[in-house]
């Protein structure tokens, strides 16, 4: 009864678990017996609560005997990025000097996901300072990605992918400033929605270090799932502002009329100079275009916003690294203290160096370049429903763990590209604050592909629900091999 749930939707658990097919607390054991059995291989839960998951999922039980529903996910086990404040339990970011760090209160988000009627049971693995698109650090070593143990699971949500992909897990959240939630749902093959920007407060989830929880620029908090129809659950679990600002402010994301694939018009992009896509995901992505045109949808391959990639690439990653500057290393500052890099050097690392170095004024110069780009991106949407584009560069690459991010290489259709190139498919949407679900296109016996599903601004739910049309009738996710015991 247990193992045909190992790999359902969150959203199918929840059910089964209304229905009587299956107790929380029954469920809530199958998965820990799958932790035990089959974490070592990809070490993606790095913090288990095993004993207060057994209590809460009891509780829901009883609950439920009751007829006491929580909510939506009323006893579906899940666990959350290490990154998230979960009372007595690690929140280290992956820092080594910080691994006595235990906040004594939970995250909204975790506050958020429990009144919904989740049992938390286990945090998932991140990169340092939640910086990269591989997941290791000096406290919980490296995780790996459930369809190759040799390859990456993506960063910096890469522990929560892979805990979905290897059936550990029903649910998930993560957290996304640079493809944090988006890379890794490619390249695990899951589901991951980046929200609009300020729609779901983080509060409790902060750099060590820093206690103030205002929204950090470009930064979100977002689900990921083995179902686009369980990201729409957990998005409404976790949607609102924080306690000062709720007294005044509200969200109400619309919903999107029910629609077929042949009711949207969307455009698609396969590559772009600022950061060339491997034929894999190319070709993943023209099949699913032949596909939509046989639905019926209309698809538009020379339909983009009227903004200058390079304008766009430079402009996110001097925002991006200024807003993340106030977590640099005292060492990282020292390093650049004398650099100036020439004007026509657009390596990653002077455009890092030069977003540290932003001063106030120069940020609200770029701040206005943005805005002009966002309001082009608005246009563009008064013509086409969404647009499609890829997630990353590649599909997930092998470990590579030497030197800085900007010195490790990806072979893109034989040419070698630094790994933070793919930043631009990050940067592309979410610099201008609006809403990406990704979705697998191909699954089996190869290693998975995504699409990046790109909505207008506070249109969550028509990212997600093109996600689910795809999910019905295109493709949706299967479980690896190495993992279906």
């Amino acid at each position: 009864m247990q193992h045909d749930l190992t790999f359902a939707s969150a959203t199918e658990i929840a059910r089964a678990i209304r229905t009587g097919r299956i107790s929380a607390s029954a469920m809530l054991e199958h998965y820990l017996s799958r932790v035990a059995r089959h974490n070592d291989d990809v070490n993606a839960i790095v913090v288990l609560r095993a004993d207060e998951a057994r209590a809460r999922a009891r509780a829901a039980d009883e609950a439920m005997a009751r007829g006491d529903i929580w909510g939506p996910l009323h006893g579906v086990p899940m666990t959350v990025k290490e990154a998230f404040d979960w009372r007595g339990t690690p929140s280290t970011w992956g820092f080594s000097e910080h691994t006595e760090r235990c906040p004594q209160e939970d995250s909204l988000a975790v506050q958020r996901l429990m009144a919904a009627g989740a049992v938390l049971f286990g945090k998932t693995n991140v990169p340092v300072a939640l910086s990269d698109w591989q997941t290791f650090n000096p406290i919980y070593g490296t995780t790996n990605n459930p369809w190759d143990l040799s390859r990456t699971p993506g960063g910096s949500s890469g522990g929560s992918a892979a805990a979905l992909a290897a059936g550990l897990t029903g649910l998930e959240l993560g957290s996304d400033i640079g493809a944090s939630i988006r890379n890794p749902a490619h390249y695990c093959g899951v589901y991951g929605h980046k929200p609009t920007f300020g729609v779901a407060a983080s509060q409790g989830q902060n750099t060590p270090g820093f206690e103030a929880t205002p929204e950090t620029d470009i930064a979100v908090i977002g689900p990921m799932a083995r179902s686009a129809f369980d990201l729409e659950f957990a998005l409404q679990a976790i949607v609102g502002m924080d306690a000062i600002d709720s007294v005044g402010l509200s969200v109400n994301l619309p919903k999107p009329p029910g629609r077929q694939l042949k009711d949207f018009k969307v455009g698609i992009v396969y590559d772009d100079v600022e950061a060339p896509v491997d034929a894999a995901v190319q070709d993943a992505l023209r099949e699913l275009s032949h596909f939509l045109r046989e639905a019926g949808a209309i698809v538009d391959e020379d339909a983009r916003p009227e903004i200058d990639s390079a304008e766009v690439h430079d402009t996110y990653l001097l925002q991006l690294r200024a807003t993340t500057s106030p977590g640099s290393s005292e060492l990282l500052l020292q390093a650049i203290a004398n650099e100036n890099p020439s004007a026509d050097d657009r390596s990653y690392r002077a455009q890092m160096v030069r977003g540290i170095k932003l001063t106030h004024r120069e940020f609200r110069l770029l701040n206005e370049q943005r805005h002009r780009m966002r309001r082009k991106w608005a246009e563009y949407f008064d013509t086409y429903d969404l647009l499609l584009c890829p997630a990353a560069t590649t599909v997930a690459f092998a470990h590579n763990q030497r030197g800085e991010r900007w010195e490790r290489m990806v072979d893109v259709n034989g040419t070698h590209q630094p790994t933070t190139t793919a930043l631009f498919w990050a940067g592309y949407s979410g610099h201008f604050y609006l809403p990406s679900t990704v979705a697998p296109i191909v699954m089996g016996d190869k290693l998975p592909v995504g699409v990046q599903i790109v909505g207008p601004q506070y249109w969550d739910y028509r990212c997600i629900q093109f996600a689910q049309l795809l999910e019905t009738h295109y493709r949706g996710f299967e479980p690896p091999n190495q993992f279906l015991n």
